[in-house]
């Protein structure tokens, strides 16, 4: 029977070379690593971790297997083991030992997060030290700033803590500033600040595409910081709204933001690879908890390979566009590329 005679056979001689020469280079793990489009490293990864009062702490995280809360005390051995990792970044997220209205925690200079930030630097100078400007972990209400009489936020009051919290930071010795919150006008009024307190060197990492996610509640249990009533959807963004985070994003970088955030991850890939055509500058997408959460239940239930599904995972981020990824799989999938030798 001819090509004529059945039209299924009738493919072009190009495309005929063309599927054999991608088999032929698929035909090994080194063909595979030396061609390999995207590569994922220990150097792209922002590890995130919550660290309290006390000492000698190491509370385990129930709905966040194999993280736990951290006293300070218990930094330097962290920042030694990331570092050993070729792990460039840790995020930081404060436990106080008290909240009140104003999430006063957040900017006082010996806050959980002030204290940490200075046992990092003493303890792993290059090691680059993330500090998450929000006042939710702070605040007696859970909201991510002040509230009037009637439970609503008020967003200009908010900016000025939030700018205070962020000199503070820089004050510990914060290398990057990354304020979270969602509050309008914030991005330039901590650029202003910072400034103003000669802080024009550091860097400022804006959440800028952050959405009213379902993905966060492992985190609101890891930091006791869940809303005492209502929700946070009148600030982050409203999940199917696309275009609004790329003016989001827009408007951040006009404000003065140096890198900017999708977040979360993984339901978000379509805005990571838009951000990623659309802006050229260093952009960061953030892993979340209830992501990682959910790999981690499937895995220890036995339903998947957990190393391959995590890189996997990973790779997708890197491949979408993101240039840095904020993950809690960061250690595991430090140890796991480095058995692989990428």
């Amino acid at each position: 029977m001819t090509s004529a005679q059945h039209p299924a056979m009738d493919i072009d001689a190009g495309s005929i070379a063309t599927a054999h020469r991608m088999r032929r280079l698929r035909r090994s793990d080194g063909l595979r690593r030396m061609v390999r489009e995207t590569r994922l490293s220990p150097s792209d990864f922002i590890y995130p971790i919550f660290v309290t009062v006390g000492e000698g702490v190491r509370d385990p995280i129930p709905s966040m297997p194999g993280q736990s809360r951290l006293s300070v005390d218990q930094l330097a051995q962290e920042a030694a083991e990331l570092r050993s990792l070729d792990i460039p970044a840790i995020l930081l997220f404060g436990l106080p030992a008290s909240k009140d209205a104003e999430g006063s925690g957040a900017w006082i200079s010996d806050g959980i997060v002030q204290q940490a930030t200075r046992a990092l630097k003493e303890a792993q100078p290059e090691l680059i030290v993330v500090t998450d400007v929000c006042l939710c972990e702070y605040t007696d209400h859970g909201h991510c700033g002040l509230l009037d009489e009637h439970g609503s936020v008020l967003n200009d009051a908010s900016v000025e803590l939030l700018a205070q919290t962020a000199v503070s930071q820089a004050e510990a010795g914060a290398d990057v500033i990354a304020p979270s919150d969602m509050m309008d006008g914030r991005v330039g009024a901590i650029r202003q600040a910072l400034d103003q307190a000669g802080f024009d060197d550091r860097t400022l990492l804006a959440y800028s595409a952050k959405f009213a996610s379902a993905f966060y509640g492992p985190f609101r249990d890891a930091a006791d910081s869940a809303p005492q009533f209502g929700d946070r959807r009148g600030y982050q963004m409203d999940p199917p709204n696309g275009r609004e985070a790329m003016r989001a994003i827009e408007r951040d970088l006009a404000e003065g933001a140096d890198m900017v955030m999708v977040k979360p991850a993984l339901a978000y890939l379509d805005l990571v690879r838009d951000a990623r055509q659309r802006f050229d500058v260093p952009l960061a997408a953030y892993n979340v908890s209830g992501e990682y959460a959910m790999l981690k239940a499937a895995a220890n239930n036995g339903w998947i390979d957990e190393e391959r599904v995590v890189l996997e995972t990973l790779t997708g981020i890197r491949r979408a566009g993101a240039d840095m990824i904020l993950t809690y799989h960061a250690k595991d999938a430090a140890r796991w590329l480095a058995r692989q030798g990428a």
